[in-house]
């Protein structure tokens, strides 16, 4: 077993073997890698860097991770002959039609490549990383006018969700902007965020659906018409495939996170790294702690075996929380470069790493 590990300063391979996890390949030393992402042939890997001035680049692995090569990152359309700009409705800024950040990748049925971004665009590859066209659909849609940056400048695109089975139908987790679906491989969207609502808007805007901070946004495999949305203000799932969304009960400490994940084979059970929301953004208490739910939400357990409850100041990103296609095996990563694993289901965590730069996310793959 695989796990890529991003950070702040370059890209980590671990393998499992029976003496442990160890790196196993380095990539990009000292380069901002955003996000990785491995995909279903068990050779595949996309690495996403932001050199700052130099720009958004995109790398590939065909060998499981053991080189890579670069490739033609996503690339924006030139607006049309006296469009109107669009401007972020918080910051009164315009938002751009140029690439700032690679935010999710994911593989449909299909075997499509897809790729979310800041400035909220979304684009497909039909041949592997070759090439790139974004979604026009949803990129002009009128509603795109009300999107607007959580903690980001502009709003942006973090999670995909592919149906396991059906090519044509996807999700996509916009930060500010709700959770849109589509049924025909793109060509219509729609924003299906009924049940959420905005504490940080004025009364009147509370439940309007373009203006949701989903923080992250997983489909259970097993039963993909399970979501689960970690949101600015809660924890929600939907049992219909998002046309509605419930809020579940409280999780203590803090209802506020960013990270979700489901356990592929049991759509009851998902894991959880509640945080204090908004300037803080660290441990409540300073203890770090994994909550996890197996009744679809009507309760929660504090795991914390073997991670830090004293001054741990760790905070754990959307993308930085994974659980393998058995779901018995997590990873989690967090600001503070602590890299813990646990392979039973989140009882009890064991410390890989303590020493890597701050971690951006985490992925199991597999060796070929």
């Amino acid at each position: 077993m695989q796990l890529f590990v991003s950070t702040r300063k370059g890209l980590f391979r671990f393998e499992r073997d029976t003496a442990g996890w160890t790196i196993t390949a380095r990539h990009f030393l000292g380069d901002n890698v955003t996000l990785v992402q491995p995909f279903r042939d068990r050779r595949s890997v996309l690495a996403a860097l932001d050199h700052g001035h130099f720009g958004v680049k995109l790398h590939r692995s065909l060998d499981a991770g053991a080189s890579f090569e670069e490739i033609a990152a996503p690339r924006y359309p030139e607006p049309p002959p006296n469009a109107p700009p669009i401007v972020n409705p918080i910051s009164k800024r315009e938002i751009p039609c140029s690439l700032k950040l690679i935010w999710a990748l994911a593989e449909s049925a299909d075997g499509s490549w897809w790729c979310g971004t800041i400035p909220g665009g979304l684009f497909r590859s039909r041949d592997r990383g070759e090439s790139w066209a974004i979604n026009d659909a949803l990129w002009s849609h009128p509603a795109r006018a009300e999107w607007f940056g959580g903690g980001m400048e502009f709003p942006g695109i973090h999670s995909i969700t592919p149906h396991p089975t059906e090519a044509a139908s996807l999700g996509v987790g916009v930060s500010c902007g709700g959770y849109w679906i589509t049924h025909d491989a793109g060509e219509s969207w729609e924003n299906q965020s009924d049940g959420m609502y905005a504490e940080y808007m004025p009364p009147e805007q509370r439940h309007n659906p373009n203006v949701q901070d989903v923080h992250c946004v997983v489909r259970c495999a097993a039963a993909p018409e399970v979501l689960w949305a970690q949101h600015h203000n809660a924890v929600f799932r939907s049992a219909d495939d998002a046309k509605s969304w419930s809020e579940v009960g409280a999780i203590a400490p803090s209802k506020f996170g960013f990270a979700v994940a489901v356990d592929p084979s049991d759509p009851a059970t998902a894991w959880f790294v509640p945080a204090i929301r908004d300037e803080k953004r660290i441990p409540v208490d300073g203890r770090l702690v994994v909550a996890r739910t197996r009744d679809a939400g009507r309760s929660f357990e504090l795991l914390r075996n073997g991670l830090p409850q004293q001054d741990a100041y760790d905070l754990v990103y959307r993308h930085a929380l994974d659980v393998d296609p058995s779901g018995r095996t997590l990873a989690l990563g967090s600001t503070t470069g602590s890299l813990w694993i646990s392979e039973d289901a989140g009882d009890h965590y064991s410390e890989i790493s303590s020493h890597l730069p701050e971690i951006y996310s985490v992925r199991f793959g597999f060796a070929a």
